[in-house]
């Protein structure tokens, strides 16, 4: 089991970064993802696995003024 922004996900041996932001419909561009307190870079959420067990953050990035 993941926490996705503190809400359960179910966890699948192999999942990446990009399958918990599809799963969860994260569809906006400017995000910022962390597993376990560590930013992960966007060019590796194809292949960046995450762990079972893991606490992720997805933040949303907007401009303000």
């Amino acid at each position: 089991m993941l926490r996705v922004n503190d809400t359960p996900l179910e966890f699948e041996a192999g999942m990446t970064v990009r399958d918990i932001l599809r799963r969860r419909n994260y569809v906006w561009r400017m995000i910022a993802v962390y597993v376990n307190g560590e930013l992960v870079p966007r060019t590796t959420y194809d292949t960046r696995q995450v762990p079972d067990g893991a606490d992720v953050k997805v933040i949303h990035q907007i401009a303000g003024g």
